[in-house]
């Protein structure tokens, strides 16, 4: 089979390699999938770059968690129903050698997902990590019917799925973004309110909407940027929910002021999110079109560098997407 692969950390363009490989096999409760599209994340290019330090983890690493394509095959205890059905796959390549920057991937059953009819196969490769991700930290504390819920940088896969889920439970949604193309995505998605976090006084305004109550959860892209700003904006009894905190990897913590509001702070990783009620809201919120994946670029396999390279320049506009055939 055609796949890409590195065998230690560096650069995009000096460690990945595209060329032929033995083709994997199902194993027992796993199905094989043929790839058609395969979507990469921030974390993933990361992983590549050996970013912590802590090395790829494998002999020889295939990347990207996330995908979509057809099972062809079922390994023992799967129905052979299976064979032919369209999925969209997720935690590929967590904990695992080998993900879906290739023609075909074997992964246990539950892992490969019905994807509903009219979702084309791109939309499918969107979901895995930002979806699950975004999930989390939408509703691991509860329902958000009738709160107020903020998430920071829409501009992200994360941020995106985070205000369709939002809305889709009921919540009054403020997204923050810096353009009005921006603001144009976060409404489609289903925000309420747009804030500027560049023009507006965001807390100034997050006071008006909720009439001086504050938030009932945030959705942080940005934890140490926005630690102090989170403290002030958040309610009695509120949640920060953060996901990244790239630009202040070791926030100083507002311990005061967010103790006197009994502030939970969730941190939320991807890669061992494997919870069944967020596949499920997930395969739901799909077929009903809540969920509307954004794809900003699609490119062959063989251009998998200059994905990899387009996702650390922080890609606008949507994911970055290999078409695999």
């Amino acid at each position: 089979m055609r796949a890409a692969w590195y065998e230690r950390g560096g650069p995009a363009s000096e460690v990945l390699t595209v060329g032929e490989m033995d083709a994997p096999r199902p194993g027992p409760r796993e199905v094989l999938v043929r790839v058609r599209a395969s979507g990469g994340n921030p974390g993933e290019v990361k992983k590549r770059a050996d970013w912590m330090g802590f090395g790829i983890g494998y002999p020889r690493v295939i990347p990207h968690s996330d995908g979509a394509g057809v099972v062809e095959g079922v390994g023992e205890g799967v129905s052979y129903s299976r064979v032919g059905q369209r999925v969209w796959v997720w935690g590929t390549q967590s904990g695992r050698p080998c993900g879906t920057a290739a023609q075909y991937v074997a992964l246990p059953s539950e892992q490969a997902v019905p994807l509903p009819d009219g979702v084309g196969f791109e939309a499918g490769a969107c979901l895995g990590i930002p979806a699950r991700t975004a999930h989390r930290c939408v509703f691991a504390d509860g329902s958000v019917s009738g709160k107020t819920v903020l998430v920071s940088g829409r501009a992200g896969a994360v941020g995106g799925f985070a205000v369709s889920f939002a809305k889709w439970g009921g919540a009054e949604v403020v997204a923050t973004i810096d353009s009005e193309e921006q603001a144009v995505a976060a409404l489609e998605a289903g925000a309420d309110h747009t804030l500027n976090y560049r023009t507006d006084d965001v807390a100034a305004r997050v006071w008006g909407i909720t009439d001086g109550s504050g938030v009932d959860r945030i959705v942080e892209v940005a934890l140490g940027r926005n630690l102090a700003l989170d403290a002030e904006m958040i309610a009695q009894l509120g949640t920060i929910a953060a996901y990244s905190s790239d630009a202040n990897a070791e926030p100083r913590l507002p311990f005061w002021p967010l103790l006197f509001k009994n502030v939970m702070i969730r941190l939320v990783g991807s890669d061992d999110l494997a919870e069944r009620r967020a596949i499920e809201d997930i395969k739901a919120a799909l077929g009903a079109g809540v969920l509307r994946p954004r794809v900003a670029r699609r490119l062959p396999l063989e251009r998998i560098a200059e994905a990899h390279e387009a996702i650390e320049g922080g890609q606008s506009g949507g994911r970055v997407v290999l078409d695999i055939d």
